[in-house]
């Protein structure tokens, strides 16, 4: 099957087939998905598998590598949906397998990272998704989200950085036994100056990164320039004095 670079193409494929791009997800996160599934009826379940799209890439092997959307995978593939609609929006296929990773990587289509933050080599992938290991910082960081703790991102895996993020400041014990409480001390945390590097954060750049940043320079451009206009009117003014 050779696809053409420039095109989307549209196709059905078994989910049992898609590999994952990534080695976790959030449960919480598959369980709400799950949730949502049970209450359609079945012409609502037919209009959910046709209107989500799976983007892929195609790897060696004529393989189909699912860079978005693992959470509803893993939760249809748990509901017994047999099939799903894949948009290839890139095909590789005809690389050896040290370079399609190398592509994968350089276009922020894969994340070999563990449940805790660490990275893997390609090879731990889970084959299918439904051997995508529980992260539950991914999924206190994809309610954060929805609490508006932070701007939804277009970043690539935005909420793997937030669930690292978290990991060292809401304690593991408390997102396992009171997954509220520690939802709340991530919203509490949410906006902290430390966390500004992150896709989607909403706080205040506090003044002193301003002052020392870029934030700084143009501070001081505006500031220098309405200096010059405060000058310049001194000037016209005593002009027309004479």
């Amino acid at each position: 099957m050779n696809l053409s670079n420039s095109d989307l193409h549209l196709i059905t494929v078994d989910l049992e087939a898609l590999r994952p791009t990534q080695l976790t997800v959030g449960y919480r996160e598959v369980e709400i998905k799950r949730t949502h599934w049970k209450t359609l009826d079945k012409k609502g379940r037919a209009a959910a598998i046709e209107n989500h799209w799976f983007p892929a890439v195609l790897g060696p092997k004529g393989r189909y590598y699912v860079v978005d959307h693992h959470h509803l995978g893993l939760a249809w593939l748990h509901e017994g949906v047999p099939s799903v609609r894949v948009t290839v929006i890139k095909d590789l296929s005809w690389l050896e397998p040290t370079i399609f990773w190398r592509m994968m990587e350089h276009n922020q289509w894969v994340h070999p990272f563990n449940a805790a933050g660490e990275r893997r080599d390609y090879d731990a992938l889970p084959k299918q998704l439904s051997g995508l290991a529980d992260d539950p910082y991914r999924s206190l960081a994809g309610e954060l989200r929805v609490a508006g703790g932070y701007a939804k991102d277009t970043t690539p895996f935005s909420e793997f950085l937030w669930a690292d993020y978290l990991r060292q400041k809401v304690a593991a014990a408390r997102v396992s036994n009171d997954f509220d409480k520690a939802l709340a001390d991530a919203l509490a945390h949410a906006h902290d100056a430390d966390a500004r590097y992150l896709p989607g954060w909403s706080g205040v750049v506090p003044q002193a990164a301003v002052a020392n940043g870029s934030g700084g320079a143009v501070a001081q451009a505006a500031a220098a320039s309405d200096a010059g206009r405060k000058e310049k009117s001194k000037e016209s003014s005593k002009a027309k004095k004479k």
